[in-house]
């Protein structure tokens, strides 16, 4: 009979956690700002269709990074998860917190228990009436959730995006203002000196949504052109 090999639960779990951090790291990354109209996130992704952004609910968007198949599944079950909620309950207990809790067992299940990791990092975001009322979290590949202040950075040389985005990021930024700083922050994950509109996938909760375009859901995305657009709005 043949003797397994033992590897303690310590470097088991060490493995693990390299494993996906590498995945995720090999990605570009992804940038969530929170400003005074509301939340922009942006990323680099140059795939017209294959999208690392999109809605879950009214007021909630998601991010990712990592592997599409892994992401795109959490984001569907997301998805399910706001629409059986919020049609068994009421609309307004949907929320982000709760959002980010079922993935955060999800992604620690499959962690744990699992023989490969989720090789992604999401961010759940969801816009409030007021800047103050926004929230931001940040789940790793183990389940982890981190309440982020002001902007999330996943993927990629995300330490030194970050770096740059702290540097310039304000409370009364614009939308127009928010893109710019992301974008100028994802250049510095990236070889090329500035990144063409086509290259960003760009979206927006509108913290307005409701007075200015009378609806609840405040999730937009962004066309290439409107994208031209705002970047090339003065400061």
């Amino acid at each position: 009979m043949t003797q397994q090999f033992y590897v303690s639960p310590e470097q088991l779990m060490k493995d693990r956690a390299d494993f996906a951090r590498k995945g995720i790291a090999r990605g570009r990354s992804v940038v969530v700002v929170s400003c005074e109209d509301g939340i922009a996130l942006v990323a680099e992704n140059p795939s017209p269709s294959l999208h690392k952004i999109g809605e879950i609910y009214d007021k909630i968007a998601f991010a990712a990074v990592g592997k599409y198949n892994e992401f795109e599944s959490l984001r569907q079950a997301g998805v399910r998860y706001a629409d059986v909620r919020g049609y068994s309950y009421d609309r307004e207990d949907v929320t982000a917190r709760g959002l980010a809790s079922v993935y955060a067992q999800s992604l620690g299940a499959v962690f744990t228990a699992e023989q490969k990791p989720f090789e992604v990092e999401l961010a759940v975001a969801e816009v409030g009436a007021s800047q103050d009322r926004d929230h931001l979290y940040r789940l790793t590949f183990d389940g982890s959730i981190a309440d982020e202040q002001g902007f999330i950075v996943m993927g990629g040389q995300a330490d030194k995006v970050s770096g740059a985005v702290e540097t310039g990021w304000q409370r009364d930024l614009s939308f127009a203002a928010a893109i710019r700083l992301a974008v100028q922050g994802l250049v510095t994950d990236n070889e090329s000196p500035d990144l063409p509109a086509k290259a960003l996938e760009v979206a927006l909760l509108d913290r307005g949504s409701e007075s200015s375009r009378g609806t609840r859901r405040a999730f937009r995305r962004l066309s290439d052109a409107d994208v031209m657009e705002l970047l090339a709005e003065e400061s």
